[in-house]
């Protein structure tokens, strides 16, 4: 799919599939095209060109009662009280009246707002607002459920509430597609990864085939410089570790690996008090493929 502003190219040429079940994360800097895409596939933008199924269908009303939708920019009615608003969006989504309001009140029981539930949504503070328009998203049981940035705003300990509940659904067999420029989310909660930057797509898989991008890093603790040992192509000192021990950063020699290296320490007597295989964080990963921070605004 395509989608121009103008001169502008938003989305340029992006394809993609998402599993059925889990967490698919949706990763890009701010202004990427995220949203933008996202938009697309729920019908509220149209694209320029190419085509788009979601759920086996074209983008559309029909069917929206399948798909739960958070965006970015939060849209509660703040006069309404928490149950009406989420009993109202499940109406939206062709929910009886009477189903939709039992649905919204066990779900702001479940969030921990039963206090809460029969007061103004302007009384709520941030935290508790982000739950209810979860909630909202939630209140037709969708079989797709779509996270633009769910946590941006969000004090730790709601961020560690909401985590916990994007993993409770997938369990229960929903498919999340997570929106996120934070990596570390995304390493929490994400089964499958698609990185996309300035509107193209530069990666899709797992977490292991997106670490597989870099090369791991080896570091060790030891009394005598490692540069000398085969199978070892450089290594840099860290600082030192503690009585006598320095830490190094190895880089192996292309064919070699961490076990081979390991077994000539062993053999030949060279002492180490660590040995530690790291691999890329997905934070490097993006850095390495897109060559700027995630977290910094465009």
């Amino acid at each position: 799919m395509v989608k121009r502003y103008g001169g502008f190219t938003a989305v340029d040429d992006l394809s993609f599939e998402v599993p059925e079940g889990g967490v698919f994360g949706f990763l890009g800097a701010n202004g990427a095209g995220k949203t933008t895409s996202l938009r697309m596939a729920l019908d509220i933008l149209r694209p320029t060109s190419g085509s788009i199924s979601v759920l086996g269908r074209a983008p559309g009303r029909k069917g929206s009662g399948e798909i739960g939708f958070l965006p970015e920019e939060r849209g509660l009615y703040r006069q309404m009280s928490a149950v009406e608003t989420v009993a109202y969006f499940g109406q939206l989504k062709g929910m009886p009246a009477a189903a939709a309001g039992a649905a919204a009140r066990l779900l702001i029981d479940r969030f921990g707002l039963s206090e809460f539930g029969d007061g103004k949504v302007e009384r709520l503070s941030k935290g508790m607002a982000q739950k209810v328009q979860l909630a909202a998203a939630l209140v037709t049981r969708p079989r797709l459920l779509v996270l633009d940035e769910p946590f941006a705003g969000l004090d730790p300990v709601n961020q560690a509430v909401l985590e916990e509940l994007v993993l409770e659904l997938s369990r229960g067999g929903s498919t999340v597609i997570f929106s996120t420029h934070v990596m570390q989310h995304a390493e929490r909660l994400c089964d499958r990864l698609l990185l996309i930057a300035r509107g193209r797509k530069v990666f899709q898989g797992d977490q292991d085939e997106a670490r597989a991008q870099l090369p791991a890093r080896l570091v060790i603790a030891a009394r005598a410089d490692p540069r000398g040992l085969p199978g070892v192509a450089a290594a840099q000192a860290l600082g030192p570790a503690s009585d006598g021990w320095t830490d190094y950063e190895v880089a192996l020699a292309p064919g070699s690996s961490s076990a081979a290296l390991l077994e000539v320490c062993t053999a030949g007597g060279f002492p180490l008090r660590r040995f530690e295989t790291r691999q890329a964080s997905l934070h490097e990963v993006f850095l390495h493929l897109v060559g700027g921070d995630p977290e910094e605004k465009p």
